[in-house]
């Protein structure tokens, strides 16, 4: 049984503000799953066309509602409303991605033909009731991300939101009622870690979807050790490197560089970590970088004129931020622009960038935060070892004209998303997201994911 608790969230731009206020009640948990259950056999039953119709619904009313969706990310969350109007247009473009028939093929099924009157057949089968646990950063898209493909595959979802961001949890399963989504088949559950340690672990759920750190990532592993047949997809964080060679576009690479190191004030798991450039250009780069990083503003997502960056999500966030920095600081790194929490009201951290003298394996840690590393190297080999130094293995990227050079680093960095001359941060929505270590168990999201929502079921039938 869970305990009751009380659930706040506050705008961390003016944290005196209260955005939400609930109760996770006792039971909750167990009656979404007990809904899920009992709606789960007549969805999976439905056509896979007329499930993709309450999908088509669900984006309808995405879109209607797009500025409300924003407006709310924005103040519960504090990215700027540039980004959470994109954040909110994601919504119905996953539906469409989703529906296209390159997607759909993936769960569609197949026959070869069996010896004599026999037909080898295989089919597709939803696991059931997925448990999808979604993050603070991207409170709707993210979640949406995970439950569009497990909804038309078959399965029936209980949605827990981050405890930080529970009111945009609780307008996706009101936007989702006014879909029309059939009673039991969405179902949200509100609370802190302690509600999605027992959904996670609960004996009628079938599949878990989670984005979210890697400490909790691992507790979720650990809780179904004993249940191999259970689908477990892991989306998480990231210590993602670009590499800058010396024949790289210069300012291309600038720009990227600061652009995915301080996006969403470095909340993002894809942000550029560490930068590794080549010694040749490495006073150049750094100057023109430390430029740009000092030019980035901050404020409130929803002021104007519109910063590049708002607060990080809590007071918690920005503390072990500056814990970070000094951290390194303390470890040897040199400080050429320091993150500093700025005097009044919100959460907000300027830009920070640590320098050192090389990136190793046993000193690397994610930082959500927009505080950047950066490294010099002699040559590619010696940039792929460092951007390898890392349990982490989710984005990385490459700033290079040379065509041997984007070959080498494709075939030797480790990370399930490789760009070339463009930042780690950002994803295409028709490909495969995701990453191997520390950052997920190669159940890649995106484009992917409906692979992880059904599995195959073959026979032989005379």
């Amino acid at each position: 049984m869970i305990d009751s608790r009380e659930i706040v969230s506050h705008d961390p731009a003016r944290p005196s503000q209260e955005v939400w206020r609930g109760v996770a009640e006792p039971g909750a948990a167990e009656d979404a799953v007990r809904r899920a259950r009992a709606a789960f056999p007549a969805w999976s039953r439905l056509a896979p066309e007329a499930r993709a119709e309450y999908l088509r619904a669900w984006a309808a009313t995405t879109t209607r509602h797009a500025e409300r969706i924003a407006r709310l990310i924005t103040r519960e969350m504090g990215k700027t409303i540039a980004e959470a109007r994109q954040e909110a247009s994601l919504l119905a473009d996953k539906v469409h991605v989703t529906l296209e028939e390159r997607v759909r093929a993936r769960i569609a099924g197949y026959e070869v033909p069996g010896a004599g009157t026999r037909v080898n057949r295989c089919t597709y089968r939803p696991f059931g009731v997925m448990a999808v646990i979604g993050p603070f950063n991207f409170p709707a898209h993210l979640p949406n991300g995970h439950w569009v493909p497990a909804l038309l595959a078959g399965n029936a979802v209980v949605f827990k939101p981050s405890e930080r961001t529970p009111a945009v949890g609780a307008l996706m399963a009101e936007l989702m009622a006014e879909a029309g989504m059939p009673a039991g088949v969405f179902n949200l559950v509100q609370g802190r870690g302690d509600v999605a340690a027992g959904l996670v672990a609960h004996a009628d759920v079938d599949g878990v979807l989670f984005t979210g750190s890697w400490p909790v990532g691992r507790r979720i592993l650990e809780s179904n050790l004993d249940r191999p047949g259970r689908m477990v997809a892991l989306e998480m964080g990231g210590s993602n490197p670009a590499i800058v060679m010396d024949d790289a576009d210069l300012a291309v690479a600038v720009s990227e560089c600061v652009r995915c190191a301080f996006l969403t004030t470095g909340q993002r798991c894809t942000c550029t970590r560490r930068i590794i450039v080549h010694e040749r250009v490495a006073d150049r780069f750094m100057a023109a970088f430390l430029d740009a990083a000092r030019a980035v503003t901050v404020g409130a997502g929803d002021a104007e004129p519109a910063p590049f960056m708002g607060p990080l999500v809590s007071r918690e966030a920005r503390d072990a931020a500056l814990r970070f920095q000094s951290e390194r600081a303390e470890g040897g790194a040199r400080v050429l622009l320091e993150a500093v929490a700025p005097a009044g009201e919100g959460w907000f951290l300027t830009p920070g960038v640590l320098q050192v003298d090389m990136f190793e394996r046993a000193t690397d840690r994610e930082a959500f935060a927009p505080v950047v590393q950066v490294s010099a190297c002699r040559d590619l080999d010696d940039a792929i070892v460092q951007a390898n130094a890392t349990d982490f293995g989710l984005a990385a990227s490459v700033f290079t004209r040379s065509a041997e050079a984007v070959d080498q680093a494709m075939h030797a960095i480790r990370a399930g998303c490789i760009n070339v001359n463009c930042g780690t941060a950002g994803a295409s929505g028709k490909l495969p997201f995701g990453g191997l270590g520390r950052s997920g168990n190669l159940r890649p999201a995106g484009a992917a994911m409906i692979d992880a929502c059904a599995y195959p079921v073959a026979s032989m039938v005379d």
